[in-house]
């Protein structure tokens, strides 16, 4: 019975390790990743990106690959100002075999409180961010006030997707 009890809690603590130690490289992983952002940091921030990643950004057109991210983001790291994001709070969920994670995040941003979330693949021994959405948060109480400020453009919008 002895000997049960301990396989049984020796299974259990290097499931939680795995888990533990998956969810640890994706934290440092994106940490890292808006870092680079903060301090304009190019490769290091698109090397985060896997070859078929998507981007989508706040506004509604901004639906990008990773060469069109790229290319949109640039200019603003040639000028050693891109954006600050930091992690107020994240979660992370990592499937069974290890090979995709998911993942949702608030965050601090110029913005005020912002919301990602995203997709990622272990790639060789490394994980690359797959799809990420970067979301504003708007209060239930406001939300009114915020529709009537996009209805402008986005009523256009609309109107071009039809």
């Amino acid at each position: 019975m002895k000997t049960s009890f301990t396989l049984l809690a020796l299974l259990v603590s290097s499931f939680y390790f795995a888990q533990t130690k998956e969810t640890s490289e994706i934290k440092v992983l994106l940490d890292n990743w808006h870092k680079a952002a903060a301090e304009a940091k190019f490769e290091p921030y698109f090397n985060a990106l896997s070859e078929e990643s998507i981007y989508i950004g706040t506004d509604a057109t901004e639906n990008w690959n990773k060469k069109q991210f790229a290319a949109f983001a640039k200019p603003y790291f040639d000028q050693g100002r891109a954006w600050a994001f930091t992690a107020l709070e994240r979660h992370i969920y990592v499937s069974k075999d290890k090979k995709t994670a998911w993942f949702d995040e608030l965050l601090n941003t110029q913005m005020k409180i912002c919301r990602g979330s995203g997709l990622l693949i272990k790639e060789g021994q490394d994980w690359k961010i797959k799809h990420y959405v970067l979301s504003m948060t708007v209060p239930n109480d406001n939300m009114n006030e915020v529709v009537k400020i996009k209805a402008p453009l986005e009523d256009a919008l609309m109107e071009k997707l039809k």
